[in-house]
């Protein structure tokens, strides 16, 4: 893929972290209009011919391009991915979402964001990638509810390759939520509220907080209600089966927040879907060898810690199975 001359480069040539795969890469920013501003990215180009090319869909609440968020994630689970196919040939577009970060000018309110904006930004994403890198099409992958996004954005988006699903659920997201806090007994004098809430919102029916105990009015905040509705309304198995691309699932099973069962659920239902279970990573993509759920989330919070093995292995084994086809 030869790069288009309208990029300009940032000037920085970086070592890929892996000490197995010294390659350099450069680093380019990108932005691209949104509707009130301009939505901005990052991208990672290996210095040989990129193999393919790869937009990063990040996952839920204030998640920066990197992987971090605002609630305590430092993991930089996006940045290493980045850098991690950069050393194996890829090409990568991390995104701060719309509302956020760098991206904050494209919506007056990220709270009011839903998953259709995020498909939308998906599409123009997909078009300026190809544009500027002149690639024949470009692999979407999703972490999380990035995973949602992708599969939202499968039935209209000009241009992809196929998809990966990075620990994405294969439920609604309103049935993951009503397993979540079924399964942990101190939410046990919550749950009559939340699971009333969770039903009116399943129904596109906005819930009145003021009565609810403090835990709930924060979940069920009327400023994010609009997007909750949004995306309770997808169901993950329905649109997976619609897709005839490629699609990778890759799951963790030491992952606490998407389980294995979410991963089967996916690779059955979709027509093309190939499944990789990887023992002892994460919902960031660490390793864990621990059942202590301490030691888990404790890796969320540290990014001097490598991505899993088998992770970065697992998605470029699968591009260069599909690279035959991947030009379609």
């Amino acid at each position: 893929m030869k790069f288009a001359s309208s990029i300009v480069l940032s000037g920085a040539c970086l070592l890929a972290s892996s000490a197995s795969a010294q390659a350099a890469f450069s680093e380019t920013f990108l932005e691209v209009p949104g509707r009130t501003g301009t939505l901005k990215g990052t991208l990672l180009v290996p210095n040989s011919n990129p193999s393919a090319v790869v937009l990063i869909v990040p996952g839920s609440g204030p998640t920066d391009r990197d992987g971090n968020n605002l609630l305590g994630v430092k993991a930089s689970t996006y940045r290493l991915l980045a850098e991690g196919l950069a050393s194996h040939g890829v090409a990568t577009l991390r995104i701060d979402k719309r509302g956020m970060f760098a991206s904050a000018a494209a919506a007056k309110d990220a709270n009011a964001v839903t998953i259709g904006d995020y498909v939308d930004d998906v599409q123009s994403w997909v078009t300026i990638l190809r544009s500027e890198t002149h690639a024949p099409c470009v692999w979407v992958l999703g972490h999380s509810e990035g995973g949602l996004v992708a599969l939202a954005s499968a039935k209209d988006l000009q241009g992809e390759c196929g998809f990966i699903l990075a620990a994405t659920a294969g439920r609604p997201m309103g049935e993951v939520l009503r397993n979540q806090l079924k399964a942990n007994p101190a939410n046990a004098p919550l749950l009559g509220q939340a699971l009333s809430a969770i039903d009116a919102l399943e129904q596109s029916r906005r819930v009145d907080t003021k009565d609810m105990h403090p835990a709930l009015q924060v979940l069920f905040n009327p400023a994010v209600q609009g997007f909750l509705i949004s995306a309770f309304s997808y169901d993950p198995t329905r649109l997976i089966s619609g897709i005839a691309k490629p699609v990778l699932v890759l799951q963790g099973q030491r992952d606490l927040q998407v389980n294995e069962a979410d991963a089967r659920v996916l690779k059955q239902a979709g027509r093309r879907a190939s499944l990789v279970l990887l023992p002892d990573v994460n919902h960031v993509l660490k390793s864990v060898t621990s059942d202590d759920p301490r030691s888990n989330i404790a890796t969320y919070a540290d990014p001097g810690l490598p991505l899993a093995p088998g992770v970065v292995d697992a998605i470029s084994e699968f591009l260069a199975s599909n690279a035959v086809t991947s030009g379609r």
